[in-house]
């Protein structure tokens, strides 16, 4: 996955053509995910833009048709595609919400203290968000993003608290953290 800027936030990802019109599956990151085209045109890596003509919620996808789109064969040749949308064009966040771009990155602390790694990637795989945190040389682990588990993130010192029992880092019963 490219590394977005600062300036500009991974909204969409195109996984494959879509019938014979021109229509791409595209995964939206965004809230409903219809508003894929709401907040104006998106761009790829090498900034090629992309102006959604119509998006329509199928299955567990959106079918997004981009009016520089014209068949199925300039269909195929976007699969994998990542979709970005500049910041500015994105409402602020609310109180105790994030974007998850803003959270890759961040030094991950256990509450007292302990370093336990940097968030790698924010995966959805449908029941309910989960932050991936890299050990410096371990292997990564998964942890819910909830208010439990998560109990503080500041994204100006750059860091975010976990809760180790609500993370399910250890058991109830045990007091250190199980090795990742």
């Amino acid at each position: 996955m490219t590394e977005p800027t600062r300036d500009r936030v991974l909204l969409a990802v195109i996984g494959g053509a879509h019938g014979i019109k021109g229509e791409v599956r595209v995964r939206s990151f965004t809230a409903d995910p219809e508003d894929v085209g709401a907040y104006g045109p998106l761009s790829d890596a090498a900034g090629r833009r992309y102006t959604v003509a119509s998006a329509r919620v199928q299955k567990t996808v959106v079918v997004v048709r981009f009016r520089e789109v014209a068949d199925r064969n300039a269909a195929e040749l976007l699969n994998g595609t990542e979709l970005f949308v500049d910041r500015a064009a994105l409402p602020d966040e609310g109180e105790d919400e994030f974007y998850q771009a803003d959270l890759v990155g961040l030094v991950a602390r256990l509450v007292d203290g302990t370093v336990i790694g940097e968030v790698v990637a924010f995966h959805d795989f449908g029941a309910g968000d989960i932050l991936e945190i890299a050990p410096e040389g371990g292997a990564s682990v998964m942890i819910p993003f909830t208010e439990a588990a998560v109990p503080e993130v500041d994204l100006e010192l750059g860091f975010l608290l976990v809760e180790p029992t609500a993370a399910g880092l250890v058991a109830a019963d045990e007091d250190a953290p199980r090795e990742p």
